[in-house]
């Protein structure tokens, strides 16, 4: 009996369905991937701003979580956004519990509009529960100061924050270094063994339409790892993707605001193995 390759996306919904879920199940699939979900909170967003959060309770988290891991069991697991302590907790438990399942974590902190998607408390205890388990971690250069307490203005800072968030125990560490070097968008691969980081340059492509793409180049790694690529590799074809992707939309009007990228630019048929 063959299987699909499967992934699961554990993050909060979009209702303008550019980012969290939508973004990572639109990602999964068009990578080939049977994609299920845990939704952890509900927004109420569009293109232009985020209205309201509600975080979903955390009996009906675990729920969601133990129906999906029992029955579908993915290849890999990617987690986005979860606002609330008591969830990540829950979340951290259960997945001890599947361990050898490759875990990509986006540690969502603040949207790009500038609205706080995690609370104070949540961010300790998902340093102390949840930053660990990770196969890699993928902050941007805004949760990596988070995260290693310290502002970030240059390369060398990113080096220096890297190893400070290694200290916290992921295996392996993107940071999404965006401008700091200039026009060139530069990403940095660190890995807990010490060993030489990897560099990933894209060049930089003029488009309104950006929202999301956090969400989606870690979704695309998950992917990748479901399908069995190693993390190096996987991370390589998600830039190639988020890059293609965010080209193919950039000249499309989808609201008022930042609209997001084109994810069925060149869909695959869900792979069999």
């Amino acid at each position: 009996m063959m299987h699909y390759v499967k992934t699961l996306t554990i993050a909060g919904s979009d209702s303008g369905g550019g980012a969290g879920i939508q973004a990572d199940i639109k990602t999964m699939s068009a990578l080939g991937c049977y994609a299920s979900s845990v939704v952890t909170a509900v927004t109420a967003q569009n293109t232009k701003q985020v209205f309201c959060i509600q975080n979903i309770e955390t009996a009906v988290v675990e729920a969601q979580l133990r129906a999906v891991l029992t029955d579908l069991r993915p290849d890999a697991i990617k987690i986005g956004m979860v606002g609330c302590a008591e969830n990540i907790k829950t979340i951290a438990q259960v997945l001890a519990e599947y361990n050898d399942i490759p875990l990509v974590i986006d540690p969502v902190m603040v949207s790009t509009s500038g609205n706080k998607l995690m609370e104070e408390e949540a961010i300790s205890t998902f340093c102390q529960h949840l930053l660990p388990m990770a196969t890699v971690l993928t902050p941007n250069i805004a949760e990596a100061e988070v995260l290693a307490h310290r502002t970030i203005a240059t390369v060398a800072d990113i080096d220096e924050a890297a190893e400070e968030i290694l200290k916290l125990g992921c295996k392996a560490l993107l940071i999404k270094g965006g401008h700091i070097e200039g026009s060139t968008k530069t990403d940095r691969l660190y890995f807990s063994d010490n060993s030489k980081p990897l560099i990933f340059e894209s060049e930089t492509i003029d488009s309104f339409n950006t929202h999301g793409t956090g969400c989606t180049l870690s979704s695309a790694i998950a992917a990748f790892l479901a399908r069995g690529l190693r993390l190096e590799e996987a991370v390589a074809m998600a830039k190639n993707y988020i890059s293609q992707a965010i080209r193919e939309g950039a000249n499309v009007c989808i609201g008022g605001g930042h609209g997001a990228v084109n994810h069925f630019f060149c869909p695959e048929k869900l792979i069999k193995r």
